[in-house]
Parts: C-alpha cells; sequence; structure tokens
C-alpha cells in the first residue's frame, strides 16, 4: 500500500454567495497546477470563453454554476482534489452533500459586500460538520470595505473567530499589496492580465526604507497602525482550533488579477492535512493504516457530456487504492461487482483513471445501482454514514406537454431525481400518475424544465402549489393513514419508496395534526 501517495492529496470544497469570484479562483489554482493554460472567465461571453468548472450549457448561458465539479491536478509535491460547489442558495442541498466528500473548505468573500446571505447558509453546514475553514477575501482590485469591518463581520455573524495571515493595503486604484504577519515583509501589488498566471510583484522589507516609497507615506502610516492593532487584537494561529473548524486563517488578494493566489495556494496546502479518517456504523475509517479499498457515493450526474449519454456517480475513496476492473461490495445491494471504467473530470473532459488512492474522488460508470450515500469496499460491513435529505420548501406537479412522450418524461424526471437534484412525489392513494416534484430553491424548477427539454427532449408545464413543510411519518406501518385527522391545509403524497408523508401550506398545521392524531410519529427527514 502506498501510503506515501495518500499522504500528498489534500481534498477540499470551495464555497461562496454568487459572484465572490469562487469560479475564477478555483481556475486561477487549476493554472497555477499547470491543469489549463488559460483561464476563462464567466462573464467572457463574447469571447467564448466560459469557466472550466462549469459544463451544463444552462451555467454558461447564466453565468452560475448550478452543479458541484470536481477537479484534480498537481502542484509541488501535493495531489489536488477541488470540489467546486453551486454558489446559489437554491442548490444548498448539492453543496451539503459535497462537502461531506472535503477534508476542509475555502470560503471566498467579496471584499466590497462582506459575508452575505448565502455565506451564512454555506458557512452553517461547514459548522455542522466541524470542518476547518480558510477563508480568501477577494477583489482587492476594487473599492473594498475596512479590512478590520470585513474580519468583524466574518466573527459576528458566522460566529467563527479568525486569524489574519496577510493584510491589505489600501484597495481599488488605491491598492498597494499585502503586508505578511509572519515574515514581516510587503508584496506589492501587480495584476497578471489576459488569464496569465505570471505576477511581476515584488517583495520588500517593511523595516526597509524604501517601503514607505513603494506604498506611499499615508497608507505606511496607515498600515503601522493596523499592525499595531492585529498583534494586539487578533487571535494567534492555532492549528488545533483551525482543525476544529474554530479559527479561520484568513487572506486577502484578488483572484481575477492573479495577486495573492499562489500565496493562498502555498499556505493553505502546508495548513491542512492528508485524508481524514471517515466514521460508519460500528466502524471507523483510517486512511493512514487501513489497506482495503473503501467509498461512499455522494454525487450523481447524469448527462454529463451529450456524447456520453450516461450515469456518473462520483465517490469519494477513504481508504486503500482503486485499481481498473476491482472487485468490490456494495454494501447496501449486498453483492459484488467490478468497478471498470473510472473516470476523472475537468469540467466535462474525461481522463480515465489507472490508480486512485484514498482522499481522490472518482467518477464509475453507473447503470442504474447506485444511490447517493452508498458505501462500496473490498471489505464486508464496512458501511457509512448516509447523507441526509434536505426538507424541500417548494412544490409543483408536473405534466408532460405530449402525452406521447411519457416514456421520456419518467427516464429524465427519474433520473434527475436519482440524482438529488429534485424529490418525486405522487398522490396517495388516488391512483393517479401525476408527479408532484419538491425542491430546496425555486430555481431548481428552472433547471429541471431546461434539463428536461434539452437533454430529454421533452417539454413540460410545472403548477406551483401553495405548500412549503412537509413530514415523513416515521410509524406508518403502524397506523391507518386513511383514517387520519387532518387539516384542511394538509395533503397527503407517496414518496419513491412508496412511504406516505404529509405537505402543508402552513407550519401551525403540523402540530395541530399531532395533536388530533396523538399515535401519529412525524420527522422533517426521512429515515433511511
Amino acid at each position: 500500500m502506498n501510503f506515501d501517495e495518500i499522504k500528498k492529496r489534500r481534498t477540499f470544497a470551495i464555497i461562496s454567495h454568487p459572484d465572490a469570484g469562487k469560479t475564477t479562483l478555483t481556475e486561477k489554482f487549476l493554472l497555477y497546477g499547470g491543469a489549463i493554460n488559460l483561464a476563462g472567465s464567466v462573464k467572457g461571453r463574447k469571447t467564448a470563453k466560459y469557466a472550466v468548472s462549469d459544463w451544463m450549457d444552462i451555467e454558461k448561458e447564466r453565468g452560475i454554476s448550478v452543479s458541484s465539479s470536481v477537479m484534480q491536478f498537481n502542484y509541488n509535491d501535493f495531489c489536488i482534489n477541488i470540489l467546486d460547489t453551486p454558489g446559489h442558495q437554491d442548490f444548498s442541498e448539492d453543496t451539503y452533500r459535497t462537502l461531506m466528500a472535503a477534508d476542509s473548505a475555502v470560503m471566498v468573500i467579496d471584499a466590497s459586500k462582506g459575508v452575505e446571505a448565502q455565506t451564512k447558509k454555506l458557512f452553517k453546514v461547514c459548522v455542522m460538520r466541524n470542518i476547518p475553514i480558510f477563508t480568501f477575501i477577494n477583489k482587492l482590485d476594487r473599492e473594498a470595505k475596512d479590512p478590520f469591518e470585513l474580519i468583524d463581520d466574518i466573527e459576528e455573524v458566522l460566529g467563527i473567530r479568525t486569524c489574519p495571515i496577510n493584510w491589505p493595503i489600501g484597495c481599488g486604484k488605491e491598492f498597494k499589496g499585502v503586508y505578511d504577519r509572519a515574515s514581516k515583509k510587503i508584496h506589492s501589488y501587480s495584476a497578471g492580465h489576459a488569464g496569465m498566471k505570471e505576477v511581476d510583484s515584488h517583495i520588500i522589507s517593511f523595516e526597509d526604507k524604501a517601503a514607505k516609497d513603494d506604498i506611499g507615506e499615508i497608507l505606511y502610516s496607515k498600515l503601522l497602525e493596523d499592525i499595531e492593532l492585529l498583534d494586539g487584537a487578533s487571535d494567534e494561529l492555532d492549528m488545533e482550533r483551525v482543525n476544529k473548524g474554530k479559527l479561520s486563517p484568513v487572506f486577502f488578494g484578488s483572484a481575477l488579477t492573479n495577486f495573492g493566489v499562489e500565496t493562498f495556494l502555498s499556505h493553505f496546502l502546508d495548513m491542512t492535512s492528508p485524508p481524514l479518517g471517515r466514521s460508519g456504523k460500528d466502524v471507523e475509517v483510517d486512511p493512514m493504516k487501513d489497506e482495503f479499498f473503501s467509498a461512499f457515493v455522494f454525487k450523481i450526474q447524469a448527462n454529463m457530456n451529450k456524447a456520453h449519454r450516461d450515469r456518473i456517480a462520483f465517490m469519494r475513496i477513504c481508504s486503500g487504492e482503486y485499481t481498473p476492473g476491482m472487485e468490490v461490495i456494495h454494501i447496501q445491494a449486498k453483492k459484488k461487482l467490478r468497478l471498470n471504467q473510472s473516470t476523472q473530470m475537468m469540467a466535462d473532459e474525461r481522463k480515465i483513471v489507472e490508480k486512485a488512492y484514498a482522499g481522490d474522488i472518482i467518477g464509475v460508470f453507473d447503470p442504474g445501482i447506485f444511490a447517493i450515500g452508498d458505501t462500496l469496499s473490498t471489505k464486508d460491513k464496512i458501511e457509512f454514514e448516509g447523507i441526509p435529505t434536505f426538507a424541500p420548501e417548494h412544490f409543483a406537479r408536473v405534466r408532460q406537454m405530449d402525452t406521447m412522450k411519457r416514456k421520456q418524461f419518467i427516464k429524465g424526471i427519474y433520473q434527475i431525481a436519482q440524482e438529488g437534484a429534485i424529490q418525486i412525489f405522487q398522490e396517495f392513494n388516488t391512483g393517479m400518475e401525476e408527479i408532484i416534484v419538491g425542491v430546496v430553491g425555486q430555481l431548481q424548477f428552472e433547471v429541471l424544465t431546461y434539463r428536461l427539454e434539452n437533454e430529454y427532449n421533452v417539454e413540460v408545464k410545472l403548477e406551483k402549489l401553495p405548500y412549503e413543510h412537509i413530514r415523513w411519518i416515521d410509524n406508518y406501518s403502524e397506523i391507518n393513514i386513511d383514517k387520519l385527522q387532518g387539516t384542511s391545509d394538509m395533503k397527503k403524497i407517496k414518496d419513491l419508496k412508496d412511504r406516505p408523508l404529509l405537505i402543508f401550506v402552513n407550519s401551525w398545521s403540523i402540530r395541530m395534526v399531532e395533536e388530533r392524531n396523538p399515535d401519529l410519529v412525524l420527522s422533517d427527514f426521512a429515515k433511511n
């Protein structure tokens, strides 16, 4: 077993509010790793350059990421797996699943806006996992908030302490660079343009007389005051607290102009750990000790490439080593299978994997046998904890416009549901074939209709429903669902496993139904 290869692995997710620069930062990482030669901007419509991590047509058209992308590259002695997540809050469920496969997270914040609404929601997901969070405050080449205000914002809104590793000198047209607190040196600002990675920046000691001339007397005086404040008030770097998700190292820079990106990447890789262990049912898997292969599925994606009408199950390897054709046990299905034709992705481009190790993300062809949360292992009785399902907050009845395309419609909507992008339900005990779709965010309805039309050639009509709350019935086998005493705003439905559920317009109706039916046990998530 090659444990040296595992030690090289770093697997992290990048999270942010939309437009904070997350996709641009991801591309610059790939640029420094030599994975791409020219960075394309999602804004560059005229030049037809799209972000490498955005592969779906709707993403290219709208300039937003709606699906998590997985990319691998080498940098110095590290092998890096980046999980790029959707920034929009309507896709937070996909982000949560992706964070299950990451060992740490990079949080990108717009220096002119500070902590935004979606950052809060994604941050809470990180806190639920207790994963280390590293902060990159972006867009210093534009007008920005005071850096102390940004730091306070992170600490007060997100509830995590911070430790600035470097500190900005000015912003916008007056942006002169950053001060590195450990080395006490100034890295002067110079922009790298046109997607090139070389940044002509020079480093000068803060004590050097030329430093004042470099950045100007006013900014030099302000930096003196800032350093004094930082040294007296900010937290010291404590990696134990960082690893527990209690302290976030903070870096400043500009992803668009490449300034500060390589500095951040180098520090980040030194601070983060090799692949972490993972808990299972009555078992702990340690990638640095256990030689058997184990992995779990955290994402399923159909039709990633129009040339490949197939489904890919993405899995995080937790221990051991992958080789093509290896035999593994699909724990949930209780059967053996061979893992062939595994791939790694760079957006929609595929590369056949000959070897992969703990910490790596691989994509395996899925003939329809995998589900999100499934465990695969060469050792029996290894089962990782499942990935929870978010309760949908928006519902709509969906109908295909052409009744002759029922087969394509059913195939499409079921495949998209198996990816976890939507949840589908049916009327309860009515014999009706109408399908009700539940989503976490409204934008998922738009993606659903777009994908059905473009990938399955099915035009659909959505009829929004007023329901906002859903409850699973834990003890449905013990009670008579038909005789439930409901409320006027309650509706009975069933999920894909024929489990009965209740949806409500008003939250107060849930308590009323529980009071009217003392034996009823409700929960806001499905018990697998």
